[in-house]
């Protein structure tokens, strides 16, 4: 899958459809017929929409993980915790389970940001006040994760 690309504001109704950005509704086309897992971040008050066939690469991973050991578990639990299936409707809305939208603070101004693979969801409030809180670190964070040895071996 090529990377997602954009950040977009929206709305979201009172029933919890989302209306997708036709912008964003294009690149996700070709992924939709295979429908889209929506979890709880586990960094941030925001939601992680999975185009399915990452979803299952992901799960591939965690399957391999040792259930025999307490933190696996527990880690499991959590990481799946409030996890569902969405499908966008003909209209090309995605409908947020209300359980999701309790979690992630969603009122009526969303954001939707592309992170490479996934989409994230944010209330509008809450995802300014996060890039701006990030805003001061991000030269030293860009250098401390981007700047270490390149993969030519130069530093």
């Amino acid at each position: 899958m090529n990377s997602l690309i954009g950040t977009y504001e929206c709305k979201v109704d009172a029933k919890g459809r989302l209306m997708l950005p036709s912008a964003l509704k294009k690149q996700l086309s070709q992924l939709s017929q295979d429908g889209f897992v929506l979890k709880r971040a586990v960094f941030d008050s925001c939601l992680e929409l999975y185009p399915m066939s990452e979803w299952e690469a992901l799960m591939q991973k965690v399957g391999k993980l040792n259930r025999f050991k307490k933190k696996t578990n527990d880690f499991i639990r959590r990481f799946t915790a409030g996890v569902k299936v969405v499908e966008v409707d003909a209209a090309g809305r995605l409908l947020i389970p209300k359980d999701l939208i309790v979690f992630s603070g969603i009122s009526k101004e969303v954001v939707l940001s592309s992170s490479i693979n996934i989409i994230e969801i944010w209330d509008k409030d809450k995802y300014e006040q996060s890039i701006n809180e990030a805003a001061d670190d991000f030269a030293d964070l860009a250098e401390e994760v981007m700047g270490q040895d390149d993969e030519y071996g130069i530093s």
